[in-house]
Order: C-alpha cells, then structure tokens, then sequence
C-alpha cells in the first residue's frame, strides 16, 4: 500500500484532518514528527496547516529549519511528491522548495470562508484528477495568506504554467495575480493556501447547489498523488 507521511510541528491543527484524507483517498498514513530526522520511507509527504511554532519570526520560518525539514527537501529533490497546505505552503516558500512568500491578508483580518477555485495546472502530481478549467469547492482559513513574489517570478510562474490554483469570484487575501497555489518546476511539490482535506466527505465538506456540506472537490488531490506515484 502507498505510504504518505503527514508531519506534525508543534501548533500543527490539521495534521489529523490531512492523515484522515490520505486514509479517505486508499493510501496508509504515517504520522512523522518535526524533530525526526526519517521519513520512514514514504512514498510522499504532506506538510499541513496550523500555527507552527506559533507563527513566531516569519509563518513557516521557524518550521522550515526543523530536521524533518531536510530529509523532505532532500525528497522532494529526488522527485518524491509533496503537498503544503496553509502554513505548510508558507513552510515551502521559507525552504525555498517554492518561490515568493505569504504576508498578512490585505485586509488585515482571518478569513475563513469557502473558496472557489480554478484548476490551472493538471499536470502536477497533485492535480492531475482534475481537469484544466474546473473550478472547485475548497474552504480556506488564513490570516497571512496573500501570495507575493517578485514581477520576475510572477512572469516565470505564469509563462512555465506553475500557478497551479487561482481564486475565482473574490480574492480572499490580496494574494497577486489571484494566486491561491503554486508548483515547482518538476511538477511533484504543490504548496495551496487553501485547505483540501476539509473537502474530503460528503456531509462534512463545503456547502454545494446540489446538497448543504456534500463538496468531496479536495479528495481529488489525495488520489491523484496515488494515480501519479502509480505510473512514476
């Protein structure tokens, strides 16, 4: 069975929830912590969202010089996928897996809402389930959400088809170009600032025309992590 570890740091909120999604999309989770310094051999790893380390210096910063950190650069080097999720996607930018960073939402306030996004990029190993276009049902929670990089990477994501999610309708954060999730070059490290594994069960998921809390749109990207380690 494909393994998919999921890291807990100190202040993590969502680790369960993503270990939960793994179980929900047919792979094994494994519970890896910050301090460790193996991965235990999985397959792929997820970083998820909280707090960690109470967002002291920069969110993600301290996070991203944990020993854990080193063996999921290492891996994700070697082609191993990874997902960063909310604070795991800030904890990617601050190890440099992805480019640019994530400020204070322009309005100054948390938001927590449900977010429709559009898939821009189906060629990751974290959305190849959906199709160019879709647009899906994910909820997100952030205060330092806004996405920002320079004018030259912002030119580079766009032109090499690494802006992986974009907001649709509003744009919660003040995130650039209405970012909302981003990818590396080799396509296996996605980091979005919305939250996926919330959308994983009908009944417990975001609201939808056809019933109240049936959205399962985040499911999709657990399995298509599986369907891309398959054929690797």
């Amino acid at each position: 069975m494909t393994r998919v570890g999921v890291v807990t740091f100190p202040g993590s909120l969502d680790d369960r929830d993503a270990q939960r999604a793994v179980r929900f999309a047919g792979a094994e989770a494994v519970a890896l912590w910050h301090g460790d310094h193996d991965l235990q051999g999985v397959d792929a790893v997820v970083l998820p969202g909280g707090f960690s380390y109470g967002d002291y210096l920069r969110c993600g910063a301290i996070a991203s010089h944990s020993p854990i950190m080193r063996e999921v650069v290492a891996a994700a080097e070697r082609g191993v996928p990874v997902l960063g999720i909310c604070n795991g996607f800030q904890m990617l930018t601050e190890a440099h897996l992805l480019p640019g960073g994530l400020i204070r939402n322009d309005h100054g306030s948390f938001i927590c809402r449900d977010q429709v996004l559009r898939v821009e990029n189906t060629s990751t190993a974290w959305t190849n389930g959906y199709t160019a276009g879709q647009e899906i049902t994910i909820p997100l929670k952030n205060g330092e959400g806004g996405y920002i990089a320079s004018a030259e990477t912002l030119e580079r994501l766009e032109g090499e088809g690494r802006v992986v999610f974009r907001y649709v309708g509003v744009n919660p954060n003040g995130s650039l170009h209405d970012i909302a999730g981003i990818a590396n070059e080799r396509g296996n490290v996605v980091g979005l600032m919305p939250h996926p594994e919330h959308a994983i069960e009908a009944g417990f998921g975001p609201d939808t025309p056809a019933a109240m809390r049936s959205g399962v749109d985040g499911l999709t990207m657990f399995t298509s992590a599986l369907t891309a380690l398959l054929a690797a």
